[in-house]
């Protein structure tokens, strides 16, 4: 173990004789304070306080001055300057007896302005922080800070949830030790310069933002979740896309028509009666409808993560499902029953290639085997069951199978890779979706309490369940796992909530709901909360998905510098994005005047509305109005697609950038089709287009029919 010298002092290679005394001096001085320090890592931390909770049975509360009980020892592994992707000073290491690590990127000390700014992500499993991350602290002043906790520290499944770990390790207590250790040596590097802290996290980290703040006292001063979901999340906004996903496939091209623009508006016409009430039943739960847009490649997406809950806390939930009233697997009126498959048959051969197991059964079921089970029947691992899915569907890319009776399983997403390990030619199976069925409506037997309103739709009159209820509520008991505490409003410092308006992951209104736990906290003069148009939960669109969504990741860049600025200068951010719930929709006005935050707002015309029809060869004229809030930047960039490919070859850096910019473009379609035009345009806070940060974007669509 190498713990680095965090002086940096180094003799010239020649010295005089008579500074023989002075070198001695100074080799004696920086070992003692090299061992003082090496020292203070354990002892120091000795000598205060241990952190404890506020309350018995709360979670652990970090205070500025008190000694995590399990992260007492940093250690420092490596400690280095290195030149990218810009100048910085790289430390590295680990806090002693854990697997849990940290890395901090130190600017130049006349490049330093006092603050830091840190990542966090539930599932992350490096502390090294992108490039991206590293150079924009550095440019603003600040040293990136990014830590990870080890294997027994965090919970990133289900099995590891019930394997006695205190999910608050992983939750936020790593990310404030690192916090913590990262002030000590800024405050030695920077002549004890006053130092603000800022932490951020989307997804699964805005969980742990606000774990981190709420749970917390002068480790941050302020923070931002963003792409957040509330403590009734898991596995309920997936469960209603998927039930959706059966229901309506193949209508739902249809139904896009419909919302795009140019469309009829009415996602309803056309489809029968349980189309029609799926379609409403995830829309009134507030499924942004335009996220369906992506519905070729769409499936439960982060589900298989979560949905081990169910059967573990509630085993009896799928015989339920189907044998009892009340629940849709005994409603005669739905296509769910048709939809079960019970198969049995057994293993004809096994073969495991990386996080793949390819598993050739005798013979396979036809029908849709999505989301379904391997039930084993016989063999060393018989009564258990491994989950069947299609690896593409988590970004590795198509997944060959062997041959048409051939299935796929893997470790990494719910299953045990030692039942997959322990599977052999000739072990009896069955091939049963029943649990992946009976999910597809769980959320209708997981009804909240009242402020939870995307529950509405399954209460009467009086408010109460009008389906038969479980026993366990499995949201809070996930979202307690995922950050070591539940949203209750309160936090330490400033907060400024970012959520998006197409993300079919976190759905909107539940930051709404969380923006009311903190005013019912009394803390809403600390608190933010920005819309973002056209932004889903992933932050950078690929290209062919550019045409619809836009990179957040300016807007990220951007509320770091307001929440900087809100800590150390008492300068306001801008003011919220005006918003009304509506049948737990987001609905935010047309307007950047009345529509507030800091995105700007476009306005696209085709011969004068959103809808044009007109012969191959006839020109076509567009017109866009851009709009950026009141004192919140400058239009710098208009980029413009008009057969929607992606790849925006007509682009226009504005020099002269105003708040208020109109445009005319005339384009000329030669070939029939159905095309939907875009303009995605740029705003920056400073009104500069050469900068490469807080690059604000938002864009808007027409259709053009040419005959």
């Amino acid at each position: 173990m190498r713990r680095n010298n965090i002086i940096g002092y180094k003799f010239p290679k020649q010295a005089k004789s008579h500074d023989r005394l002075w070198q001695f001096m100074a080799v004696c001085t920086a070992l003692m304070i090299y061992s003082c320090l090496a020292w203070s890592n354990s002892v120091v931390y000795g000598a205060q306080s241990e952190c404890s909770p506020r309350v018995k049975g709360d979670p652990l509360f970090i205070t500025a001055d008190c000694v995590d009980p399990v992260l007492k020892e940093a250690v420092i592994d490596v400690d280095e300057w290195r030149d990218t992707p810009v100048r910085h000073r790289f430390v590295n290491g680990h806090f002693e007896g854990t697997g849990s690590r940290f890395s901090f990127y130190f600017p130049p000390v006349d490049k330093f302005k006092g603050r830091f700014f840190q990542t966090t992500h539930q599932l992350i499993t490096s502390e090294k922080a992108d490039p991206g991350s590293i150079a924009f602290a550095i440019a603003n002043g600040a040293y990136a800070v990014q830590s990870v906790p080890g294997p027994k520290e965090a919970i990133r499944s289900v099995a590891e949830a019930f394997d006695n770990r205190d999910p608050s390790l992983g939750g936020y207590r790593v990310n404030a030790a690192a916090a913590k250790f990262s002030r000590r040596l800024a405050a030695q590097m920077y002549d004890d310069k006053p130092i603000y802290g800022y932490i951020s996290g989307g997804s699964g980290g805005a969980f742990q933002v606000v774990a981190a703040l709420q749970n917390s006292s002068g480790v941050w001063d302020g923070g931002i979740p963003y792409v957040m979901g509330s403590p009734v999340s898991m596995p309920n906004v997936f469960t209603i896309r998927i039930n959706a996903l059966r229901v309506l496939k193949g209508k739902f091209p249809q139904i896009m028509d419909a919302i795009d623009p140019g469309g009829s508006g009415d996602m309803y016409v056309g489809l029968n009666e349980e189309e029609q009430g799926a379609l409403r039943e995830a829309t009134l739960m507030g499924f942004p409808p335009r996220g369906w847009f992506d519905y070729p490649t769409l499936n439960g997406g982060p589900l298989t993560l979560v949905a081990g809950y169910v059967p573990k806390l509630d085993p009896t939930y799928v015989d339920d499902f189907w044998t009892k009233p009340g629940y849709l697997g005994t409603d005669p009126k739905s296509t769910v029953g048709k939809a079960r498959i019970q198969y049995d048959t057994s293993v004809a051969s096994v073969s495991t290639t990386g996080p793949l197991t390819q598993i050739k059964l005798k013979s396979k079921p036809d029908g849709d085997l999505t989301g379904a089970d391997l039930v084993i029947t016989s063999g060393a691992a018989a009564g258990k069951s491994i989950s069947l899915f299609d690896l593409s569907s988590f970004g590795f890319g198509a997944v060959p199978l062997a041959d048409k009776d051939s299935v796929s399983a893997s470790g990494m997403f719910g299953s045990d890779p030692a039942v997959i390990a322990s599977l052999k030619p000739g072990d009896k199976v069955r091939v049963d979706n029943s649990w992946y069925l009976a999910l597809q409506t769980f959320h209708r037997h997981q009804v909240p309490s009242p402020d939870y309103y995307a529950w509405d739709e399954f209460r009467d009159n009086n408010g109460k369940p009008i389906y038969p209820q479980r026993e366990v509520l499995i949201g809070p008991i996930s979202a307690f796992n995922g950050a070591g505490s539940i949203q209750d409003g309160t936090f330490d410092g400033k907060m400024i909530v970012i959520e998006n308006l197409m993300d079919i992951d976190a759905l909107p209104w539940q930051a709404d709901w969380y923006r009311t736990k903190v005013k019912e906290a009394g803390r809403k003069k600390d608190f933010r909360l920005y819309y973002i148009d056209h932004a889903d939960h992933s932050g950078r669109p690929e290209k062919k998905r550019t045409t619809r969504l836009v990179d957040y990741s300016g807007v990220l860049q951007q509320v770091l510098l307001d929440l900087s600025a809100w800590v150390e200068r008492d300068a306001p951010p801008p003011a919220e994005t005006s918003y009304k719930v509506i049948d737990s929709q987001i609905k935010v006005p047309p307007t950047a005047e009345k529509r507030m935050g800091f995105q700007p707002v476009v306005e696209l015309k085709v011969n004068g509305g959103d809808r044009a029809d007109v012969k191959a060869g006839q020109p076509v004229t567009f017109t866009a109005s851009i709009e950026v809030p009141p004192d919140t930047g400058k239009i710098i960039l208009t980029e413009w697609d008009f057969v929607a490919k992606g790849d925006y070859p007509v682009t226009e850096k504005i020099n002269e950038p105003e708040s208020k910019v109109n445009i005319k473009k005339t384009f000329t379609f030669s070939e029939p089709g159905t095309y939907f035009p875009v303009i995605r345009v740029t705003s920056q806070r400073d009104g500069n287009p050469d900068t490469p940060y807080a690059r604000i974007q938002n864009l808007d669509r027409v259709r053009v029919v040419v005959k």
